[in-house]
């Protein structure tokens, strides 16, 4: 059983919650979120905003709460076999409504259909907030493209 090791990122301003599955190995190795240099959520985000991407871990937290964005993700402790969204097994999820009840979250983003599937199973009954599906900005992810990711995560900008 693993358990998640980053903290979420947030602060009373916060308007978005972006929620992921579970921190890819690479992740839990540098101990922040979208580790894996080929994981576009970094270069995404910085283009929706018209930022350059950040780059450390300090930069990666002042980007994001200067655009009022808190970061997390739904699964707490888990089984799982490398970073394979598909292999996970046993899960906890994680207590959002530390950030719900911090924060004014105008509206719940899932990174990828993993983590929208895992939200409406094990969060969206006991909170009743509908969470948005974007596309995954994993690697694997490989039919999207940059420029189609951003078009698509756009849509986290709507509630500044």
């Amino acid at each position: 059983m693993l358990i998640h090791p980053i903290p979420p990122v947030f602060d009373k301003d916060s308007r978005v919650l972006i929620l992921g599955s579970f921190p890819s190995v690479r992740s839990r190795e540098e101990g922040f979120f979208y580790g894996h240099p080929q994981n576009r959520f970094w270069k995404v985000t910085a283009k929706v905003f018209g930022e350059d991407a950040p780059l450390t871990i300090d930069e990666k937290k002042a980007f994001l709460l200067r655009n009022h964005i808190a970061l997390w993700d739904v699964i707490g402790s888990c089984e799982i076999e490398g970073s394979s969204d598909s292999s996970i097994r046993s899960v906890k999820v994680n207590d959002i409504s530390i950030i719900l009840n911090s924060a004014d979250i105008q509206a719940v983003f899932l990174n990828g259909k993993k983590a929208f599937q895992l939200y409406q199973k094990y969060i969206f009954p006991d909170i009743g907030r509908d969470g948005i599906c974007l596309p995954s900005t994993s690697p694997a992810n490989a039919a999207w493209s940059v420029e189609k990711l951003t078009d698509a995560w756009g849509r986290i900008r709507i509630f500044y």
